[in-house]
Formats: structure tokens, C-alpha cells, sequence
């Protein structure tokens, strides 16, 4: 990248000229102003070789050649040129004419320079535009670094947002579930449903974190409600389904998308296929991520024990599920429930999903979400 070094700009300058004695003469021009990074072409096919050994600060190119001439190295250099790119390119020519001067501006000429040389105006045009190449350079430099320090503080907020989700999914957690562990294999089990299912990597991973949440609610209910070891009265059922109500109004009101879905999925991941859920609603018209959870939530359930039941074997419990396909499962979401437990990938043992997977995607949709936010208050 070129520098100001005093008095002289240390830039890599590219001249396409034909004649040799004008190559010459801009040559000596140049050089005696401290300009020593020169290259001659004498062809435009020539120079469009050199442009990518020298990639250069300043072109100065004649337009009339013979073979390919000037116009059509203007137009293959710009479309190859990176967007927001500054490179100043100065034609040079004895005389043009209105329409030829036209054609070589729309091309991306930069300026023109009118043979005999004027020395003087030769370095003078030099310098000028290699400092406004220089200052370009310079903003482009801090813009990136600023794009940078955005893009960093954004990773630092939806890392300390997805673990506030953590924490936050823990408190229900621990009311029913002594390893506090249940949240997150629903997430990772929802997760591989969902990738199953053909959804989008960013949809995938916003689920991941958004499944968490889905009993929430739970830190509402009454521990002789909750953790009562036996069946529930058709009262204490009750009692009990106000979980997902109580849950959703936690959630409701968020500009974020991961807290909308997780919204979405607290309200209604009790509902069933056939209709014979919390509150009736049935097929299509329960949200997919709730028809996810459904399944992974049931699954954990059944196989890990709780205050009021045993551990089901899992053959056991995958069979029960595999006979409620079409009465409480969507089937198409079972089908690829089953298809991630034959490939291994609902694991009860796996790891803790690393942060490096799921904060990308939650910083993006994060990001977007702010900035939709600040637009719309702009709007208003």
C-alpha cells in the first residue's frame, strides 16, 4: 500500500504508451520528482499483463494503439477492479475529440494529460492524485478497522446474550431436573431435528438456543404441583399447563428473534398433531419449532427420571414415540427424529454444544435485529 514519504509519494506508477520517446519523457519527468517504482508497457495488451505483477498506484495510458488500444484496457481494468476502489488513471493523448473524451470518462478515466508533456503538470497531476489514492487508502483502512470493532463488539453481545439464555433456561431446569443439563440437550436434539428437516443453517442454530427456554414457565408452578410423585389431579394438570402461558407473557415483547421463537415455542410445545394438546391447536398451525421441541422435550423426558417417574429404557421410549407419529408428533418431524437417532446424533452424552457453532448465527440475526430496531425508530 503506498504511503506519503515527505516530499515524495513511494508509489508504483504504470505507464502504457506506445511511443517510445513519450514513454521517455514521462519516465524522466517522473523519476526527477523521486518517483523510482516505474513500469513501461509499450502494447495495452502489455500493460494489462503488468497491472497484475505491479498492481500500480497511478496508470498514465495513451489511448490510440495499435491492436487493442486504450478504451478497451479502461473497461477489461475497471471490471476487474474491486468495489470502492480508487485508481487514478490519466490518459494520455494529442488530441481527442468530445465524443472520444466522453467514451474514456464513462470507461473510468480519471483525468487527461495533452501531448507535448508540460513537465510541470506531469508531476503536478502525479502527486495530486496519488494523494487523493493515499487519503482513499486511508479511509478504506479506517473503515475496516471500525467494521471490525462493530463486528467484535456484536460477537461480545450475543456471547454474553447466549449465555444469559443459558442461565435464564437453568432456572427452570433445576426445579424437576437435578443435572440442570435437560435445556440443553433439548437444544442440541431440537438442533439435529431441525438440520434433518432440510431447515437453513441460521434457522438450525437460532432453534439451538431458542429450545432452552421452552419450560421456562415452570418457575411459576407450585413445587407440590411440579415435583408431585404420582399423577396429577385433572386440578393440579391445570395448575400445571399455565406453565406454557406463564412462560410465553416471560418472553413476549422481544425484538430479538431468538426470543420471539423462544416465545413461540414455550406457548406451544405442548400442543399436539391431532389437536388433543394444551389448548387445541393442531397440524400445520402449531409453529415448526414447536412440533420440533415436542419431540426432543418428550424424548429427554422419558428417558432421564424425574421426581415423579423412572428412567425409560430408550428402545422403550422410542417406540412409544414412534406410535404417537400422527396423533401428538407432526410425522414428518418424526421421521427425522428417528433418521438423527439412527445416525447417532441425538446423544444424551454429547458434549456441550461450543459457543463457536451457535454465536455466529445468533450474532448476525442479533445485529440485524438492532438494526431493523434503529431503522423503524428512524422511520417513525
Amino acid at each position: 500500500m503506498s504511503e506519503l514519504d515527505g516530499p515524495v509519494v513511494s508509489a508504483r506508477i504504470l505507464v502504457v504508451e506506445d511511443n517510445r520517446v513519450n514513454r521517455l519523457v514521462l519516465e524522466h519527468a517522473l523519476r526527477r520528482e523521486g518517483y523510482d517504482d516505474i513500469t513501461a508497457a509499450e502494447s495495452a495488451e502489455d500493460g494489462l499483463d503488468a497491472m497484475e505483477l505491479v498492481q500500480p498506484d497511478l496508470v498514465f495510458l495513451d489511448l490510440h494503439m495499435p491492436g487493442v488500444d486504450g478504451f478497451t484496457f479502461l473497461a477489461e481494468v475497471r471490471a476487474a477492479q474491486a468495489p470502492g476502489e480508487f485508481l487514478p488513471i490519466v490518459v494520455l493523448t494529442a488530441d481527442i475529440t468530445e465524443e472520444a473524451r466522453r467514451r474514456a470518462l464513462s470507461l473510468g478515466a480519471t483525468d487527461f494529460l495533452t501531448k507535448p508533456f508540460d513537465r510541470v503538470e506531469v508531476v503536478l497531476r502525479a502527486k495530486n492524485l496519488l494523494a487523493s489514492r493515499a487519503a482513499h487508502r486511508a479511509v478504506e483502512r479506517e473503515r475496516d478497522a471500525l467494521e471490525e470493532r462493530v463486528a467484535m463488539r456484536t460477537r461480545h453481545l450475543a456471547l454474553a446474550q447466549a449465555e444469559v439464555l443459558h442461565r435464564f433456561a437453568l432456572l427452570a431446569d433445576f426445579r424437576d431436573d437435578d443435572t440442570g443439563s435437560h435445556t440443553r440437550r433439548v437444544g442440541d436434539y431440537s438442533a439435529s431435528i431441525a438440520k434433518r428437516l432440510g431447515l437453513p443453517a441460521r434457522d438450525v442454530e437460532l432453534l439451538r438456543l431458542a429450545a432452552p427456554l421452552h419450560d421456562i414457565g415452570k418457575i411459576g408452578v407450585r413445587d407440590h404441583v411440579l415435583l408431585k410423585p404420582g399423577r396429577l389431579t385433572p386440578e393440579e394438570f391445570e395448575v400445571m399447563k399455565e406453565h406454557t402461558r406463564i412462560g410465553g407473557e416471560m418472553l413476549a415483547g422481544s425484538d430479538f428473534p431468538v426470543l420471539q421463537l423462544a416465545e413461540q415455542v414455550a406457548r406451544t410445545h405442548h400442543e399436539w398433531w391431532d389437536g388433543n394438546g394444551y389448548t387445541g391447536l393442531a397440524g400445520e398451525a402449531i409453529p415448526l419449532g414447536s412440533r420440533i421441541v415436542s419431540v426432543a422435550d418428550v424424548y429427554d423426558a422419558l428417558i432421564h427420571a424425574r421426581p415423579y417417574k423412572e428412567a425409560w429404557p430408550v428402545d422403550r421410549a422410542l417406540a412409544h414415540m414412534a406410535g404417537a407419529a400422527g396423533t401428538q408428533f407432526d410425522p414428518d418431524v418424526m421421521r427425522a427424529f428417528q433418521a438423527a437417532v439412527a445416525a447417532g446424533e441425538i446423544d444424551e452424552f454429547a458434549p456441550v454444544t461450543p459457543a463457536a457453532v451457535t454465536i455466529p448465527a445468533f450474532a448476525e440475526r442479533t445485529e440485524s435485529a438492532l438494526l431493523a430496531r434503529r431503522d423503524a425508530g428512524a422511520a417513525a
